[in-house]
């Protein structure tokens, strides 16, 4: 979901952005026009994230899953990497990374169904890894990092923040690289951001792909080739948008309120149950399941008919699951509460 205000915006500047006579879609990357609209994109990242000067802000293509590979291409440097394996898609990076390189699983959690995250005597970490990977986020099973502290971890940090980067203050300073796809919290599909300290620039070999090494996109601004201009373009008011929100301290307030609500209602529940371990649930993605059964598709049906959609679980866990990222209002998840009440009142 993204907010009214940028679709309203990108709609009104849609055939003409702010008197140049052209669409941002049919922009030169290469002009002055475009250049503004990237350098101001990355200069209200940098504000409200707060990112340190040694950072450098790339905006790619390929989606997280490309940067699966895209890391340990540019960071092993024939070393190996450690992996904290929480969910489905920190399981998909270490299955990705092995076909890299030397990947090694310091920690999974799969045997529990991934509904918690490790405990510190769970995690084996190896003293000559050239990173430590995690998922701050699965979006699958809804399991949330909300504390980096206790990974303990000496090698760079690695963190995929596809689903919740934006929802909240992360001291990047902590991480050696943090990347996501813009789809979830940012912007439309087709934009990767990808933040990495310059210490972790210029380790990858000199067979990789020139499209794929991070040094060659810092070097280029992120236009080594055409980026996705129109996706960092509304990326571009999103980050306007959150400003005007009172940046990441504030809308962290806000996502805490609506997931507080959900999982209260759920708690309260004899119909539906999340099993996610309460010190590790997502504020983003709430799965929960129906006791009863038979009532999925039941389920669905009457949220549809009022208007609430993409409720369904994911294919891996079935179920349902609310995804409340930042755009979406407090309405709207009141609205998905009542619903819920509703209709088990009606199907005791």
């Amino acid at each position: 979901m993204l907010p009214q205000e940028v679709l309203e915006q990108a709609r009104d500047e849609l055939l003409d952005w702010h008197g140049s006579g052209m669409s941002v879609m049919e922009m030169t990357h290469r002009g002055k026009d475009f250049s503004g609209i990237i350098a101001q994109a990355e200069a209200d990242l940098r504000e409200l994230l707060n990112v340190p000067a040694n950072y450098r802000v790339l905006f790619l293509q390929g989606g997280a899953t490309l940067q699966f590979a895209q890391i340990p291409m540019n960071l092993l440097a024939g070393r190996s990497a450690d992996y904290i394996v929480t969910g489905a898609w920190s399981k998909k990076a270490f299955k990705e990374a092995g076909k890299v390189g030397n990947a090694r699983l310091a920690a999974t959690t799969e045997a529990s169904n991934f509904t918690r995250l490790p405990g510190t005597e769970e995690i084996s970490l190896s003293p000559d890894a050239a990173y430590l990977h995690v998922c701050t986020n699965e979006t699958v099973h809804g399991v949330e990092m909300h504390d980096i502290a206790t990974l303990g971890a000496a090698a760079p940090l690695v963190a995929d923040m596809s689903s919740h980067i934006l929802s909240r203050p992360v001291d990047i300073s902590k991480y050696g690289l943090i990347y996501g796809g813009a789809q979830k919290n940012i912007g439309p599909a087709g934009l990767t951001l990808v933040i990495v300290r310059e210490d972790l620039l210029g380790k990858a070999p000199a067979s990789i792909p020139t499209m794929l090494d991070y040094k060659v996109q810092a070097d280029n601004g992120s236009m080594l080739n055409t980026p996705p201009t129109y996706s960092i373009y509304v990326a571009g008011l999103v980050f306007q948008w959150l400003k005007r929100q009172g940046g990441l301290a504030a809308i962290e307030q806000a996502n805490i309120a609506k997931a507080k609500l959900i999982y209260e209602a759920i708690d309260a529940s004899s119909l539906y149950h999340n099993p996610v371990e309460v010190s590790c649930r997502s504020r983003m993605n709430v799965p929960f399941t129906l006791n009863k059964e038979g009532l999925d598709e039941a389920f669905i049906a009457a949220a549809k008919a009022q208007g609430i959609v993409s409720i369904k679980g994911h294919k891996m866990v079935g179920g349902m699951r609310a995804s409340i990222y930042n755009a979406m209002p407090l309405e709207g998840v009141q609205a998905l509460v009542s619903f819920m009440q509703d209709f088990e009142a009606k199907n005791k």
